[in-house]
């Protein structure tokens, strides 16, 4: 048999029948009231979530939860691919798809272009440098006049 019970406004708690009073509001809501204790702070207009035995508190604060409620929720992130500055998306798509020993033989090839490069640049540097004439380096610290 399911017996009828009405919730306190105050604490939350269930009402049996024969129990607890209903009291009116202005407004004509009707508040179930459980206790004299319930009712003595309802007429003072205490708020329930900041009384510490009531359900209000309990929710606000976190507590009693079960541990299957515990488990929270996490919202997995998408990975979106994007252009770089240098590179389209097509670009970096063509270059994912491509073999692993094709890309390898390329960065080997610009490797050595760069090295090429590298060496030219020292050569007609190396040439030239007998001319320059450096300034006498002053410690950062140390005030000029």
């Amino acid at each position: 048999m399911v017996i009828p019970t009405e919730l306190c406004a105050m604490s939350e708690y269930r009402i049996y029948p024969g129990n607890g009073k209903l009291m009116i509001r202005r407004d004509g809501k009707p508040i179930y009231l459980g206790s004299s204790k319930a009712q003595s702070l309802t007429l003072q207009r205490k708020k329930p979530a900041k009384l510490v035995w009531t359900q209000a508190w309990r929710r606000l604060h976190k507590k009693g939860l079960s541990e299957a409620n515990l488990k929270k929720r996490r919202t997995r992130t998408n990975k979106i691919q994007r252009a770089v500055v240098g590179l389209s998306l097509d670009d970096i798509k063509k270059k994912a798809s491509q073999k692993p020993e094709f890309r390898s033989a390329q960065a080997t090839a610009a490797l050595k272009d760069v090295k090429d490069r590298k060496k030219t640049t020292k050569k007609s540097a190396g040439k030239g440098s007998a001319n320059k004439v450096f300034a006498s380096k002053i410690p950062k610290n140390v005030k000029r006049r």
